[in-house]
């Protein structure tokens, strides 16, 4: 269809160039052997043309035959299509994008600019929304600040209330709000230090499971060390100069990290790869092989290493309230940082069908959203035995799929977070967006 476009819009394309050279209908058709009335129905796409006339109509343009028979590069015609489609303006006219793209080059490229710098500001603005509502760091920095202000503004109110103070009490008060105006300027100093530490995008690591990830992401989610026969202790790992620093995150490292050797061992990084290459990327079927279950194979799947010819794979892992527990993320899905993620995801449909596998393909939304392909189970465990509670873990492993495949699946609908979610219609919504258009109060 597209190259059936470029075809049709040759005509079109030699117009614009003999207009953009100043050059009469009539002067263009002479130089070509042909009568202006003929030259006019080509320029009109009402005549099909090629072979030696094109060439002639090239020379006498003073441009290439390619110019004219292919005009715009496909890439940027594909570009302003998916511009369209995110800013879902109906008034677009899409039957003229090639034209649009082959006379204007120049503002094709703008407008295709200007549309991925919207999706990186959108992208900025949720994350910098993400941390004012959720960042506990943040949170206590801005709660030091007020407090520490109230209490000067307090005893400031005092000094100059127009009332006779002890000079005793006088010289308190003054020595107080010198320690607190230090406070202050100290933790406006980490406030800002926080606030202005680079690209919003990159993220700090102030929790266990953020030092975790940083931890793993500095080895591509892949530790060889726990991949061998004989593997060491995880406590051995974690004495080197990267290791965590806090003794929770520490904890919290090492608990994954055991976890991780016991995969290895029940599912062999070898076997699996050779596994991978007889049956493809099918968790079921992998797991029947190794007689693991399906939690495991997810999570072995996720920590192949990057030198593996194999898909880029994300995980998420929740426990029974919805929480987060582990992330590994991947582009084309996001996974928020902070507080609970979309409900309509696979990895919370399960909880409530424990130990029942679903495999769903889903789409966040975004200005180039992409189809993932997602494989997800819950799995319950008996912590203190029959008496104690059962304790559900969720786990989705999540697969971008080929946005120029040949045969792309339809796809479900999901979010990331309902904060920066703009699907207006979404039944699920627990809060309204911040890409929402506000509303009007009612009369």
């Amino acid at each position: 269809m597209l190259a059936l476009s470029r075809q049709a819009l040759t005509g079109s394309r030699i117009r614009a160039r003999r207009l953009d050279l100043d050059l009469r209908q009539a002067d263009v058709a002479r130089s070509c052997g042909i009568s202006p009335a003929y030259l006019n129905l080509i320029e009109h796409n009402r005549r099909r043309i090629g072979g030696k006339l094109l060439g002639d109509l090239a020379r006498a343009l003073e441009t290439d035959i390619g110019a004219l028979s292919e005009g715009a590069e496909v890439a940027l015609v594909g570009a302003l299509r998916a511009a369209a489609d995110a800013a879902r303006d109906a008034s677009v006219e899409l039957d003229r994008t090639e034209e649009f793209a082959g006379r204007f080059p120049g503002w094709a490229a703008l407008v295709d600019e200007q549309s991925r710098r919207i999706a990186t500001l959108e992208r900025t603005a949720a994350i910098l929304s993400d941390r004012l509502s959720h960042d506990p760091d943040l949170s206590a920095s801005l709660h030091d600040v007020i407090t520490t202000v109230t209490a000067i503004n307090a005893t400031s109110s005092i000094l100059t209330g127009g009332e006779d103070v002890d000079p005793e009490w006088q010289a308190r008060f003054q020595r107080n709000i010198h320690e607190d105006s230090e406070r202050l300027a100290e933790a406006s100093q980490h406030l800002v230090r926080y606030l202005d530490a680079g690209d919003p995008s990159v993220q700090s690591n102030r929790t266990p499971q953020e030092e975790l990830e940083r931890w793993l992401a500095a080895r591509s989610f892949h530790v060889a060390e726990l991949e061998r026969a004989i593997a060491p202790d995880p406590e051995g790992l974690l004495k080197g100069s990267d290791a965590p620093a806090t003794p929770a995150a520490w904890a919290f490292t090492h608990a994954y990290l055991t976890r991780y050797r016991a995969d290895a061992e029940r599912v062999p990084l070898g076997a699996l790869l050779e596994a991978l290459e007889a049956f493809g990327p099918d968790p079921l079927r992998l797991a029947e092989a190794f007689r693991s279950d399906l939690p495991t194979v997810l999570r072995r799947m996720a920590c192949l290493p990057p030198e593996v010819d194999a898909p880029p794979m994300g995980i998420a892992v929740c426990d029974g309230s919805g929480s987060l527990v582990f992330r590994k993320p991947v582009e084309g899905f996001a996974l928020p940082r902070f507080g609970a993620a979309c409900p309509l995801w696979p990895l919370y449909q399960v909880l409530g069908r424990p130990m029942v596998p679903r495999r769903d393909v889903v789409a966040q939304p975004g200005r180039l959203p992409r189809a993932c392909l997602t494989y997800a189970i819950a799995q319950p465990a008996q912590a203190d035995g029959f008496d104690g509670p059962s304790i559900i873990e969720a786990t989705m492993l999540i697969l971008p799929q080929d946005p120029s495949g040949s045969d792309p699946q339809p796809s479900q609908p999901v979010g990331t977070t309902c904060r920066v979610c703009p699907r207006r219609t979404c039944r699920a919504r627990s809060e309204p967006s911040i890409f929402e258009d506000p509303v009007a109060p009612q009369a």
